[in-house]
């Protein structure tokens, strides 16, 4: 059986998890998941965003070197939900290579901001951009300013609690990586 009609076969999270056991530590059929949720119809991209974001948390390793291409679809117009969820909560988990660093920034700003983007995208966004912070200590006042900006609207629970993590993670004095 193949990746594909694994993921057309069911959409569970049994069958996610499923697939990712599959996936295992293999470069190769994590290059045959990346190629699908990167090129493959509607529905398996959008099925393959769920086990692609369990195998980066598990081998974050196998996702690196795909990291770019999920990176630029993230500018694809009509992109779907899932996708957008999942790559950013992928990014979650990674070392970001320095040369993404200024359009993983870009990308998440304009979901963390957007009041019609989900709820995950824009609490994962947040996640990302305050682990950039540790190294651009200057995008921290920004980062604030949304967050608040937000809270002051009526946020829902969810993105309440991920914003005052955040925040707190964002007050903690910090030196910029090198």
């Amino acid at each position: 059986m193949t990746i594909r009609s694994m993921l057309l076969d069911a959409h569970s999270r049994v069958q996610a998890e499923a697939i990712a056991a599959y996936i295992g530590r293999s470069e190769e059929r994590m290059g045959e998941l990346i190629e699908l949720f990167l090129h493959d119809e509607y529905r398996v991209v959008q099925r393959a965003a769920w086990p692609l974001s369990l195998v980066a948390e598990q081998h974050p390793e196998l996702v690196a070197p795909h990291l770019e291409a999920m990176v630029l679809r993230m500018d694809d117009a009509g992109i779907p939900v899932s996708v957008k969820r999942n790559v950013v909560r992928v990014l979650q988990f990674l070392d970001i290579p320095e040369r993404l660093h200024g359009r993983v920034m870009d990308v998440c700003f304009r979901m963390l901001e957007d009041p019609e983007e989900t709820i995950a995208v824009r609490a994962f966004s947040m996640t990302v951009l305050a682990n950039l912070a540790k190294t651009y200590p200057e995008i921290k006042n920004e980062i604030v300013l949304l967050i608040e900006d937000q809270l002051r609207e009526g946020a829902t629970p969810g993105f309440r609690s991920r914003a005052k993590k955040t925040l707190q993670e964002l007050s903690k004095p910090g030196k910029k990586e090198s």
